[in-house]
């Protein structure tokens, strides 16, 4: 299931970029297209692995995603100190994948 989290995180980077270039009605039925596909698949994911984690998963690699696509596609200006907060909200993420594991989540028509 995180591979789901995975390619949403990569529609996310596809949506957000999204929201800031697309300039005709393609671009942005293309944005649209991704932000369900990304949601879509989000939800799906979270209905099978811890929420919170999923979702802190999710957002670390769209910011990251779309950090990266535009200095490297629109030339955004780049610093070190952009290069330290995103490590360092890349270790949060990671220690809060791993302090919360891979456990299955009951259900409530489960219980």
């Amino acid at each position: 299931m995180w591979i789901l989290v995975i390619i949403a995180g990569i529609f996310e980077v596809g949506w957000a970029t999204g929201l800031k270039y697309a300039s005709t009605p393609f671009e942005w039925t293309l944005t649209v297209i991704g932000i369900i596909i990304s949601f879509t698949l989000l939800v799906r994911a979270a209905t099978v692995l811890p929420t919170s984690t999923v979702y802190a998963i999710f957002v670390a690699l769209g910011t990251v995603g779309t950090v990266f696509v535009d200095i490297v596609l629109f030339d955004a200006p780049f610093n070190i100190w952009m290069l330290f907060f995103i490590v360092l909200l890349l270790a949060g993420v990671l220690g809060l994948k791993l302090v919360t594991g891979d456990k299955k989540v009951e259900r409530m028509d489960e219980a």
